[in-house]
């Protein structure tokens, strides 16, 4: 099976990565020739940033259910795996999600680059390169080569560039380097108008473009002409007004187009990357805690983040062909927008493209439609109805155990989390009616009616799901579950809401 490499940088790389890993739970899958593995490599310094944290754990709370269930069933059907998981060395490279960023917490800037160890025309140098002031961690203003960097870079992607350099020289990228093969991919989340982000794109992209010059590395020619996809996020959201903090929504615009400034030379302009997506949002909406990163930077889900997320699934249903790199750059770079149908505050899915509203209003809905099954009904069909006392049983034994108390249920839970939150932002999104009745699910969704067509409510449910059980083997009550309400929920939406397939 093909790779691939998502490397998601800051704190918007994790957010959007979040977004993506919803989709494929809901069974969201690339229209392509091949499926894909997964590989996420998270990069922030700030490693207490809440958006890391709840995004890690989401992500082991997956690979957890596909380990015991396997893939096939539809919900949770792409494989997602640590990197050490995948090239076999966990003794050599992180175990988790995350790159480990080097000599950086609780480290000053001028202690990085053993600034007091410089001659004198180095250091004269450094100081009109580094040049100007920021606000630490306590609030203080201090000077930039005085910046703590474990809550980031806030804001300074020249001191980022240089702290993120050190990946060409990691064992992580010794080891990616050299099981990358000719059929995987790379994508790169990254937002412009902060310091990571900014930083962290074009240096990645750059050190994966000039593998033929690290000698250090193997596999440095399928490296050289990966198939790269990007994601440029600009400005989306607002954020509170605190003269005291380093993160200025007044910045982002001249940070942004700085940024797109020097893209212009070194990445578009020297076709540098296959595919490359933007992304923005002017509304102006319900600003965010103005944070800069010293508690804990925990940001409401947002739209675009779940649209930045589609531009993963759309650079997998891009043919080889029309990626093809020779020497370093891209033949046929491709550049693409998102956009909605309708310019609305409260998004819905009549409110997408068409293509857009096909790949996710189902799968989605199926999703929503699992979680509500087994919150509000679950304890009440237990043993009780056919489909749970067919073997493998579905019983109280079974609710108990880690997979459901722990793994799915916490996954679930953290889906809810993050469609409240986008429901509640603005702009926000909004297509189901979570608390309310089954027949009212989906917004802009009326259920089929009529003296041959039954109510839609758990008395189906449960009729449907024992139907579908019927006749049919599981390996085990965990892949049972997974497998039968995929199917169920599909049947159930597809018949009585009209969504497609």
């Amino acid at each position: 099976m093909s790779r691939l490499f998502i490397f998601a940088i800051g704190g918007t790389g994790s957010r959007v990565l979040k977004s993506l890993t919803m989709l494929l739970a809901s069974g969201v899958k690339p229209n392509s020739q091949r499926d894909f593995e997964i590989v996420p490599i998270i990069i922030d310094p700030h490693k207490s940033n809440e958006d890391l944290k709840r995004t890690e754990k989401l992500l082991g709370n997956y690979q957890s259910i596909v380990n015991q269930t396997g893939l096939g069933n539809g919900f949770f059907n792409t494989p997602i795996t640590t990197f050490d998981k995948l090239v076999g060395s966990e003794n050599r490279v992180s175990g988790s999600f995350t790159f480990n960023l080097q000599q950086v917490s609780n480290t000053r800037f001028k202690e990085y680059i053993d600034f007091n160890q410089l001659d004198e025309p180095n250091r004269a140098l450094t100081e009109i390169l580094f040049s100007g002031k920021s606000i630490n961690k306590r609030h203080e203003e201090v000077d930039l080569l005085d910046i703590e960097m474990d809550i980031g870079f806030v804001g300074n992607p020249n001191i980022g560039s240089v702290v993120l350099n050190q990946f060409k020289d990691s064992e992580e990228f010794r080891e990616f380097a050299s099981n990358f093969n000719a059929g995987d991919r790379v994508f790169i989340i990254s937002s412009i108008f902060g310091g990571t982000g900014a930083a962290g794109f074009p240096t990645i992209l750059k050190n994966i473009r000039d593998a033929m010059n690290n000698n250090n590395i193997d596999g440095r020619g399928f490296l050289q002409d990966a198939k790269i996809g990007a994601l440029t996020v600009m400005p989306y959201f607002n954020i509170e007004k605190d003269e005291k903090s380093p993160i200025q929504k007044s910045d982002f615009i001249a940070k942004t187009k700085a940024a797109l400034y020097y893209y212009k030379d070194n990445v578009t302009g020297n076709n540098s990357v296959n595919a490359l997506y933007y992304i923005a949002d002017d509304y102006s909406g319900k600003p965010y805690k103005n944070d800069p990163g010293d508690n804990g930077q925990k940001n409401d889900a947002h739209f675009i983040e779940l649209a930045s997320a589609l531009a993963v699934i759309d650079f997998l249903e891009i043919s080889d062909a029309d990626l093809i790199s020779s020497g370093g750059k891209a033949v046929k770079p491709i550049y693409k927008e998102f956009a909605i149908k309708n310019e609305t505050q409260d998004i819905k899915f009549s409110d997408f493209e068409d293509y857009t509203e096909r790949k996710v209003s189902l799968r989605l809905s199926q999703l929503v439609l699992l979680r509500k099954y087994l919150n509000e009904h679950l304890s009440a069909a237990l043993e009780k109805e056919a489909w749970s006392n067919d073997s493998p049983e579905i019983n109280k034994r079974f609710v108990d155990d880690s997979f459901y108390r722990t793994n799915l249920s916490e996954f679930l839970n953290s889906f809810g989390d993050w469609l409240n939150e986008m429901s509640a932002n603005k702009r926000g999104f909004s297509p189901f009616n979570i608390d309310t009745s089954l027949e009212s699910l989906i917004k802009d969704r009326t259920v089929k009616s009529g003296w041959l067509s039954g109510k839609v409510d758990y008395a189906m449910f449960d009729d449907k799901l024992s139907r579908k059980a019927k006749g049919k083997s599981f390996s085990s009550p965990q892949q049972k579950l997974i497998k039968l309400f995929f199917d169920t929920t599909e049947e159930i939406l597809t018949s009585k809401f009209g969504l497609k397939n």
